[in-house]
């Protein structure tokens, strides 16, 4: 299909538009957003660009999105930046994976995938998080070593591949400290850590001096339009320990 020079030349304005920042509001740029939105020539022609820097471009409600493939390190991060970022200094993976148990934990606490919308409440307190992240992992641990026992190895649960045993030692391993601490080797400073770099991403907003944290459209467009489908869903669920296998 042959385009013409002015859709190539809108087609790239977008596109880089949304490399510098990572999404496209109706209200912030009309023009662009209507170009996109009515022209199928030039809306082509910017998810093609995005093809090839390893990523998607979606639109979801009046908002378009740049959004990195899983494995594209150059406008996402890496497992090694994610650890360097979120976890402390020397970290290993177990202390990655945790990271990670804790941002599952968050979503599921407030997404339950059920409705017209998946989103369940609007804000959570820290301590909350905290306390549902340890009983999370505590209850885990212990139905894993159930697991073990009664079945021997055969017919495995699906955690993807986390062992509960493992991140509940290394969660119980952080220092507590109430005294608002922000360093990574205790528990308050780990799960700080990781609530101030979902605030920078545009996913949370989090209120430090009340604890507060509440999503932004960003994330609630996000996980109703891409990340819940079902199956996806129902298998976090299962790795959390919140839903059963049928």
């Amino acid at each position: 299909m042959a385009y013409e020079a002015e859709e190539i030349r809108t087609s790239q304005e977008i596109f880089y538009y949304l490399l510098e920042h990572h999404e496209l509001r109706e209200e912030d740029d009309q023009l662009l957003y209507k170009a996109y939105t009515e022209e199928e020539s030039i809306r082509n022609l910017v998810k093609s660009q995005g093809e090839i820097a390893g990523s998607n471009v979606e639109r979801y409600g009046n908002v378009i999105y740049l959004i990195p493939k899983e494995e594209n390190n150059f406008l996402g991060f890496s497992k090694q930046q994610l650890k360097g970022t979120l976890c402390k200094s020397g970290a290993t993976d177990k202390d990655y994976y945790l990271s990670q148990f804790v941002i599952l934990t968050l979503l599921v606490e407030f997404f339950d995938g059920q409705g017209s919308s998946s989103k369940s409440r609007e804000y959570m307190r820290v301590g909350e998080l905290m306390n549902c992240l340890s009983a999370r992992l505590k209850e885990g641990a212990a139905e894993e070593t159930t697991t073990e026992e009664e079945e021997d190895g055969k017919n495995p649960k699906d955690t993807a591949g986390i062992s509960f045993k493992i991140l509940y030692e290394t969660y119980e391993a952080l220092k507590s400290d109430d005294r608002g601490s922000r360093m990574k080797t205790t528990k308050e400073g780990f799960i700080y850590n990781i609530l101030m770099f979902l605030q920078k991403q545009g996913l949370i907003e989090y209120v430090v001096q009340d604890e507060m944290i509440k999503t932004t459209r960003k994330l609630d467009n996000f996980m109703d339009w891409n990340l819940l489908n079902q199956n996806n869903y129902q298998r976090v669920l299962r790795v959390l320990g919140v839903a059963k296998d049928e």
